[in-house]
C-alpha cells in the first residue's frame, strides 16, 4: 500500500469499468457486486454508480479503473482514481 494509504487510513478500494467521461474532471464508474439473494438464496449480480473524480482526464469510456473513497468533493462525488488497469480496445 501507498504511503498517502497509511496517513489517511483505511479507505475503500473498488474495481469498475467507465461507463461515462462526459463530464470536466468526472467519471462515472459501473461497480459489479456478486451477492446472495436473502430469501431465494440465488446468486445475483448487483451494479452501483460511482461518480469519481479523474483530475488529468486519463480515464476512458470502457475502462477497467479502481478508484478509492474519498471526502465528498460535490453533492454526488465522493471517490478518486487510483489508476486506470486495463484500458478498452474501442
Amino acid at each position: 500500500m501507498s504511503e498517502e494509504n497509511i496517513k489517511r487510513g483505511h479507505r475503500k478500494l473498488r474495481v469498475g469499468e467507465v461507463i461515462s467521461e462526459k463530464m470536466d474532471k468526472t467519471i462515472v464508474v459501473r461497480v459489479r457486486r456478486r451477492v446472495r439473494h436473502p430469501r431465494f438464496k440465488k446468486i445475483i449480480t448487483v451494479f452501483s454508480k460511482c461518480y469519481a473524480h479523474d483530475a488529468k482526464g486519463e480515464a476512458k469510456l470502457g475502462d477497467q479503473v479502481r478508484i478509492q473513497e474519498a471526502r465528498p468533493l460535490s453533492k454526488t462525488k465522493c471517490w478518486r482514481l487510483i489508476e486506470v488497469t486495463h484500458r478498452s480496445e474501442a
